[in-house]
C-alpha cells in the first residue's frame, strides 16, 4: 500500500487597514478558517506606522500552524504624504495607498484563491483583477453602517449641503430611519478630504465577489433583510451578503497587571462591576475625564476605570499608538480619587484585557465607547452597555444598541461633543447597575448571548453561511 500524497490545503489572504479595530475581526476570521476549516493563510501586515498592540498580536508565538503573517514593507517618508490636520481616515487610507504598491509581487509568490480585504483596502480591487484573484469585501462594522454607506452615493448625488443640517431623518432603503447627529463622523463634513476618501472605499463596495459581515440574523434583523431583499440594493447590484458573526477576540495573553485585575475581580459579588474603557483608540478631554471620574466615585459603584491620558485635541488620540501610551493616572485623575475609591474601585492605566473582564462573572455592565468590536464582545458574554460613543460610527450604534437591540442606556447629552457632568455619570450607572431598566438590558444582552452561540454552532446561520462559501473555495 503506497502513502498518498499530501494534499495541499487550500489557501486565502487576508488585508486588513492599520489599526486594532480592523485587524482584530479580519485576524479572528483568518484563525477560524485555520482551526476549523483547514486553511492555510497569509494575513497581509501594513507596518507603515504599526502600534505596539498590532506588533505583538503578530508575534510568531500568538499566531497557529498554516497562518503565516506576511508584513508589508513600511512606507519610507510616510510623513511627506501626511499632515498634521488630516483626520484619521485619509492618514490610513493613504497609508494603505502606498503600501499597496508592494501588493501584486507578494501575491505572486504564493497565490491564494481569494483575498479578504477590509473597507479601507479596496485599491486592491484594481490590483487583483489584473492578478484574476477574486476578492471579499470583509465589512467589520454593523450592517445598518454598511447598508448607510451603500446608499451615500446615492444621498451624495442626491442631496445637497451637509446631510447633518437636513431637516428631517435619513431614511436608508428598508432599514431604520437615521438621526442627521447621528452619522458618522466621516460623513459630516463633505469639503474633507475624509469625506471623499470614505464615499470612494464604500463606493467600491459592490465590486466584491461577496461581502461578510460581523453579525448574525438575530442581532441586526431589519438591515439584513433590507440587504437581501430591497429592490435598492438588488438594483446596485450588491454580491451576495454574508453573516458570519460574532468574531471576536478569542485570546489574550495575560500579563502580571492583567493576572491581578482578575484576581480583583473574582473577589466581587456577581454583576457588581462597571467596566470603563473607550476601545483601543479612545480618549476623553481633561474636563471630561475629571466629570467621569467624580461620576463613578459618586454612584458608589464597583469598577474598573482604564485610564488613558486625556488629549484636548481629538477623540480618537491614542488610534495609532494602542498599546504604547505608559502613563501615570495618579498625574491626571481628580486629587484624592484613587484612595477615596480604594477596594471599590480598580484604575489600571492604558489597556486592559477586555475580553476576559467582560467573559467575569462580576462584570454587571459596560460603560463603552460603541465601536463594533467592543459591542460584540459585551453582547456575546451578556452585558448591557452605558453608550458613551465618542467618534466614527460610535453614535449609530449607541442609538441602535438603545433603541432596537435594547442592551445600552444613552446619555441625554452628547459625549464627545458636549460635557457629560458627573450627576448624569452618576445616574446612569445607578439605573444599569441597580435599576429595573438595567434589568432589562442585562435580560436582553443575556438572549443576545444565547442567540450568538446558536448561530456559530454547527447548523447555525453564521456557521452555514460561513461553511458556503469554504466548500466553494475548496471546490475550487
Amino acid at each position: 500500500m503506497t502513502i498518498p500524497e499530501k494534499i495541499k490545503k487550500p489557501h486565502v489572504a487576508f488585508l486588513p487597514s492599520p489599526g486594532m479595530g480592523h485587524i482584530t475581526p479580519l485576524f479572528e476570521f483568518a484563525k477560524r478558517l485555520v482551526i476549523h476549516h483547514g486553511f492555510h493563510v497569509s494575513f497581509f501586515v501594513i507596518t507603515t506606522a504599526a502600534s505596539a498592540a498590532q506588533n505583538e498580536l503578530f508575534r510568531p508565538e500568538n499566531l497557529p500552524a498554516d497562518f503565516t503573517a506576511v508584513e508589508i514593507p513600511p512606507v519610507e517618508n510616510i510623513s511627506s504624504f501626511l499632515t498634521d490636520d488630516m483626520k484619521v481616515v485619509t492618514q490610513l487610507c493613504i497609508m494603505v495607498r502606498e503600501s499597496l504598491k508592494h501588493l501584486p509581487s507578494l501575491l505572486m509568490k504564493n497565490r491564494p484563491k481569494a483575498l479578504i480585504i477590509d473597507l479601507f483596502c479596496t485599491d486592491a480591487f484594481e490590483i487583483c483583477e489584473k492578478l484574476s484573484i477574486p476578492v471579499y469585501s470583509f465589512f467589520t462594522a454593523s450592517t445598518i453602517l454598511m447598508a448607510f454607506s451603500l446608499y451615500l452615493p446615492t444621498l451624495d448625488s442626491e442631496v445637497e449641503g451637509e446631510f447633518v443640517d437636513l431637516p428631517e431623518t435619513i431614511q436608508t432603503p428598508g432599514c431604520s430611519p437615521i438621526h442627521p447627529h447621528d452619522i458618522l463622523d466621516q460623513v459630516k463634513d463633505r469639503k474633507n478630504e475624509e469625506y471623499n476618501w470614505y464615499l470612494l472605499n464604500v463606493s467600491r463596495l459592490p465590486l466584491a465577489v461577496g461581502i461578510f459581515v460581523n453579525s448574525w440574523d438575530d442581532l441586526e434583523p431589519v438591515s439584513l433583510k433590507a440587504l437581501r431583499e430591497n429592490l435598492f440594493f438588488q438594483n446596485i447590484p450588491l454580491p451576495p451578503v454574508y453573516t458570519i458573526g460574532p468574531l471576536i477576540k478569542q485570546d489574550e495573553v495575560v500579563t502580571e497587571q492583567d493576572a491581578e485585575i482578575l484576581a480583583w475581580l473574582d473577589d466581587q459579588p456577581p454583576d457588581s462591576v462597571l467596566f470603563v474603557v473607550f476601545g483601543s483608540g479612545g480618549t476623553l478631554t481633561s474636563e471630561q475625564l475629571t466629570e467621569l471620574a467624580w461620576g463613578l466615585e459618586l454612584s458608589q459603584q464597583r469598577f474598573i476605570l482604564v485610564a488613558r491620558k486625556p488629549s484636548d485635541a481629538s477623540a480618537s488620540a491614542a488610534f495609532f499608538n494602542v498599546g504604547s501610551d505608559e502613563n501615570d493616572p495618579l498625574l491626571y485623575l481628580p486629587e484624592g480619587f484613587v484612595r477615596r475609591t480604594e477596594g471599590r474601585g480598580l484604575v489600571v492605566p492604558s489597556w486592559a484585557p477586555q475580553t476576559l473582564i467582560l467573559n467575569h462573572r462580576s462584570t454587571g455592565a459596560f460603560l463603552s465607547h460603541c465601536g463594533w468590536n467592543s459591542t460584540l464582545e459585551s453582547i456575546t458574554n451578556g452585558v448591557p452597555i452605558t453608550a458613551w460613543p465618542l467618534y466614527a460610527e460610535q453614535r449609530m450604534n449607541a442609538t441602535f444598541l438603545a433603541e432596537e437591540a435594547g442592551v445600552a442606556l444613552k446619555f441625554s447629552k452628547n459625549p464627545g461633543e458636549e460635557l457629560v457632568d458627573r450627576n448624569e455619570i452618576e445616574k446612569n450607572v445607578r439605573i444599569v447597575m441597580e435599576g429595573e431598566k438595567g434589568k432589562d438590558m442585562r435580560r436582553r444582552a443575556k438572549e443576545l448571548k444565547e442567540s450568538a452561540k446558536i448561530a456559530l454552532n454547527s447548523g447555525g446561520s453564521s456557521y452555514e453561511s460561513l461553511c458556503s462559501v469554504v466548500e466553494f473555495w475548496k471546490s475550487q
